[in-house]
């Protein structure tokens, strides 16, 4: 099946925490960082989500939002360091490429977001992306 969303990192379950009706699942990227999914438990029973299991993790590119210095003090449990590599921009928006260990990572910022933050290739950021906006795939 393919997919429009920019962002696919493959991973193996590290652990699966269970709610009533959703779940955490905590993934080790291919490049060693952690991401936390949390998703809904009928999603994981579907899915067979156990430790060891392999699996992608996918992001669409408008839900990563980038940092250029120390974050403290936010709920957002992924943070994911990377490197930009190619920053593309129009009228408004702008499309930022990041090298993560492992993969790449594809932010849609707006244009201004680019200016303030000075993003060019070669700066130093952290990816910042809410648990429920990171879904699996079975791989």
């Amino acid at each position: 099946m393919s997919l429009s969303i920019r962002n696919q990192i493959p991973g193996t379950v590290t652990a699966v925490t269970a709610g009533k009706v959703m779940a955490t699942v905590k993934v080790r990227l291919v490049g060693g960082q952690e991401i936390t999914a949390a998703i809904t438990l009928e999603a994981v029973k579907e899915l067979g989500l156990t430790d060891g299991s392999p699996v992608r993790t996918l992001v669409k590119s408008t839900e990563v939002s980038l940092a250029t210095g120390a974050v403290e003090g936010l709920s957002i449990r992924n943070r994911i360091s990377g490197t930009v590599t190619e920053v593309a921009t129009g009228g408004a928006m702008a499309s930022v490429k990041v090298s993560v260990e492992g993969g790449e990572l594809t932010a849609a910022i707006t244009k201004d977001a680019v200016t303030d933050l000075r993003l060019a290739p070669g700066a130093s950021v952290t990816a910042l992306i809410k648990s429920t906006e990171v879904s699996l795939a079975a791989a």
